[in-house]
């Protein structure tokens, strides 16, 4: 049984607890109100199988020794109150079905690590738990995780895996990084040679851009439109919103290899292009004209059809502009619009492609890039340079997802020492995670109201496989997600030391979950990569 005062991430307040209230075994059942089946069906998969019970459904709301959910929409919609009654009853009421599943998450949590595995490790497996109340709710309603899967593919299994852990993190957004100059991921119907051809490389860099190492083993794979739908479909039983990422006018070299028309034409031979087989900024950008305007709406017609999501990520970020400045046609397409600049240029990109989203019940949603040469009225913007960009959009009245590299990405390296695996970035801490603020100080009240919350982004040029992921994500995951969901002080008056000491408890849940994470020790000798340049970054990295 684990102490609710070791729950993560931390509950606004607990009441309790006190003597045993709950046992969960064999007469155990289920009372699902309606509205919260999808919590049932969660946790008789979960709890199920972790303890061989079958959590029999009962249609007496009132039973004892049984695990009732129910709907109260005098509640937040994702807030909740768990009660665990001295009649061996937990009671779990949300505001809304997310908020009876974030509930049910607190509950795994309390019951052990043993609610974290797959099948039951005891002879006997039953969980007690103390009476006691919790009462919650989230700070942000935006709390994500960006995954990029163009740089190395995440098969289907791992990407449901990892849903799974956001879910378990109380994280409600999956941002979706499926195209890039390295790899088209996403089956569409109409443009086939997108992932015939953009979804395979020869081979890649090993380690950072600078690394004079390759692996020569062709890297690819794509998800077809039925693992998407599953995607889709499995993230929405957690309260998850998928948020789909097709990027432009940049980073597209793989698309541009498939449909060489894509391209600029008249200043590169695109046909000579291929899928790209290093990182960092690439010069091979869209052309501004009416057929990449329409091969891309047909794109996003077909991307529409599978993800339900309000917002489309349209990327939007390091668009090298060399290009369009040598270009004939597309100076000319600068003069014909009537625009100042190549900047100006990539802005008609991206207010197309808003016009087009809002006409059909969508927002757009880009890198905090797309400011540059003026900014559509409805797009939102992530932040990742820094906090400026968000500043600056959310003062001028945009929404803003707070993902400042200096902070919250997770590809950057976690300690100091040489035996961190190939090395990126600053250094950034389990602490140094737990201390990030989304809400910059000094922002107005109504720019603050603008931050829709915050998100942390993993880039996997140099993560090859899950256990590359995992050991890059977490345990700094549980960092952020506390950030993201729990009512903290200044960063200054957090208790970290306290947080280490719930962490303890979270250490075994990853292990019962197969977590590959980091160990607060320093990785295993399995997790290095010794001789793989990467490019350390010293210092403190700057407050921009």
């Amino acid at each position: 049984m684990t102490d609710s005062t070791d729950l993560i991430p931390a509950p606004l307040s607990v009441e309790g607890p006190y003597r045993c209230g709950f046992l969960l075994d064999r007469r155990t059942t289920l009372y699902a109100a309606p509205g919260t089946e999808d919590t049932e069906r969660w946790l008789r998969t979960t709890l199920g199988a972790a303890f061989a019970l079958p959590l029999r459904s009962t249609d007496d709301e009132n039973a004892t020794r049984s695990v009732r959910l129910r709907i109260d929409d005098a509640l937040a919609p994702e807030a909740y109150r768990l009660h665990v009654l001295i009649n061996e009853v937990v009671e779990i009421v949300g505001g809304g079905p997310a908020g009876v599943f974030w509930g049910a998450q607190t509950l795994r949590q309390l019951l052990g690590p043993d609610a974290f595995r797959a099948a039951p490790v005891k002879k006997k497996p039953v969980a007690a738990l103390a009476a006691q109340t919790i009462e919650d709710a989230p700070r942000f309603g935006w709390r994500g995780l960006m995954l990029d899967v163009s740089r190395h593919f995440t098969a289907k299994d791992d990407v449901l895996r990892l849903l799974d852990l956001l879910a378990a993190h109380k994280l409600n957004v999956f941002h979706f990084h499926l195209t890039d100059d390295q790899g088209w991921r996403i089956e569409i119907e109409r443009h086939p040679r997108l992932t015939e051809a953009g979804s395979w490389r020869a081979r890649s860099k090993w380690g950072h851009r600078a690394s004079p190492l390759w692996t020569d083993t062709p890297h690819g794979g794509f998800y077809t439109r039925d693992d998407i739908r599953e995607i889709v479909a499995y993230a929405a039983e957690r309260h998850i919103t998928v948020v789909p990422e097709i990027d432009l006018p940049g980073h597209s070299q793989a698309a541009v290899a498939a449909y060489p028309e894509l391209g600029n034409t008249d200043v590169v031979d695109t046909a000579a292009l291929t899928v790209w087989d290093t990182w960092g900024v690439n010069p091979n950008v869209l052309a501004p004209t009416e057929e990449v305007l329409r091969f891309y709406e047909g794109v996003f017609e077909e991307v529409l059809e599978l993800f339900p999501s309000p917002f489309v990520h349209v990327g939007g970020d390091e668009c090298p502009k060399d290009q369009w400045k040598a270009s004939p046609a597309a100076q000319a397409r600068i003069r014909e619009l009537g625009l100042a600049d190549e900047d100006e240029l990539q802005s008609w990109f991206i207010r197309h492609f808003d016009r087009w989203l809002a006409a059909r019940g969508r927002r757009l949603i880009g890198w905090d890039e797309i400011l540059e040469g003026g900014l559509a009225e409805g797009a939102a913007v992530s932040s990742w340079r820094g906090y400026g960009g968000g500043i600056a959009a959310a003062e001028a009245g945009h929404d803003v997802v707070m993902c400042p590299e200096q902070h919250v990405y997770l590809d950057h390296r976690q300690a100091p020492g040489e035996d961190e695996p190939m090395p990126i970035g600053y250094v950034r801490t389990l602490e140094d995670v737990y201390r990030f603020e989304p809400v910059p100080p000094g922002l107005s009240e109504e720019a603050a109201a603008h931050i829709l919350g915050t998100q942390a982004n993993v880039w996997t040029e140099v993560m090859e496989n899950r256990s590359r992921v995992d050991y890059q994500v977490f345990p700094r995951l549980a960092a952020f997600a506390e950030v993201a969901w729990s009512a903290l002080p200044a960063p200054e008056a957090r208790d970290y030391t306290g947080f280490e000491r719930r962490m303890d408890s979270h250490y075994r849940r990853l292990d019962a979950l197969g977590v590959d994470y980091r160990p607060p020790s320093g990785p295993l000798p399995r997790q290095r990569r010794p001789g793989v340049l990467g490019r350390p970054l010293e210092g403190t990295p700057p407050n921009v």
